[in-house]
């Protein structure tokens, strides 16, 4: 089936998040700090420790949610301050209640993420540009707050820029039911799994929050997913729920991709793809 709609992710995807998330951890670190009750000198101290347990068994760790790990730890700057946020917690016994840490560590990152630089990636204007010249709908779907996206998206002002849509909040990393569930969501397993040596832990796919966005999206275009390309940088977050309800997916992979990801898109043939540049994305509109 010919693409007839293309879902972008947008953190990592098409902005430079090294660059981007740098003045980010130093607001969270700082507001992490305010939260402890702890001296910023001395939080970065024991911050060194934890990055550094975390980043060396990248596979005990991820993005905790409710008792589930939904994306791995070392990803981007985002999920790495997510989790020793976490762990320092931990170390601290602060917010004990699983609910209030939560809540704090989404604080932590709506604060902090309002202080993120602009740094889109050098082939994102182009690609993009490409893109909207299809005439097909093209949408960016993310975590980010709608306006903080569409913002950058104003300044960086590719050809087209009216055409692309932008569905922030959309909690790609909430397992849970969508709002309303439907037969298409129900069909899909809890979870998949990978070889141990590959990722000691399932995929969790039940996605509803991003579910919604995805149908919603499906229901405007009048598209479905076997007509739907999803191009991200998080195989779990981005790719791994569109894949299994039949879509086209491409990992943008990362200087840090993990195995397991791009053994995803291997196991997907034709389905999958995989490449660093985002002009990796246009083949595959033409089948």
């Amino acid at each position: 089936m010919a693409i007839g709609c293309v879902v972008l992710d947008f953190d990592g995807t098409f902005t430079d998040v090294a660059a981007e998330g740098a003045p980010f951890v130093r607001h969270f670190k700082s507001h992490l700090a305010e939260m402890l009750g702890k001296d910023p000198s001395t939080l970065e101290a024991v911050w060194r420790d934890e990055e550094a347990a975390v980043l060396a068994g990248a596979h005990a760790f991820g993005w905790d949610v409710g008792g589930r790990t939904v994306a791995p730890a070392t990803a981007d700057p985002y999920l790495l301050s997510n989790c020793v946020a976490r762990q320092l917690m931990g170390r601290y016994n602060a917010f004990p209640v699983e609910a209030e840490r939560h809540e704090a560590l989404q604080t932590l990152y709506r604060e902090a993420y309002k202080l993120t630089g602009m740094a889109f990636k050098p082939e994102a204007k182009e690609v993009l540009e490409a893109l909207l010249a299809t005439g097909l709908p093209i949408w960016v779907v993310t975590n980010a707050h709608t306006d903080l996206v569409d913002a950058k998206l104003d300044k960086l002002a590719p050809k087209g820029r009216e055409r692309l849509q932008v569905k922030g909040d959309a909690r790609k990393y909430l397992i849970e039911e969508p709002q309303p569930s439907d037969a298409r969501f129900a069909a899909l397993p809890e979870s998949i799994s990978f070889a141990q040596g590959l990722l000691p832990r399932p995929v969790y796919l039940r996605r509803g929050r991003y579910y919604e966005a995805l149908s919603d999206i499906w229901k405007r275009t009048g598209t479905s997913p076997e007509a739907t390309l999803v191009a991200g940088d998080i195989y779990e977050l981005d790719l791994a729920l569109p894949a299994a309800l039949g879509a086209h997916v491409q990992f943008v992979a990362r200087d840090n991709s993990l195995p397991y990801e791009v053994k995803a898109m291997e196991q997907l043939g034709p389905r999958g793809g995989v490449d660093r540049s985002l002009r990796g994305i246009l083949p595959r509109l033409r089948g």
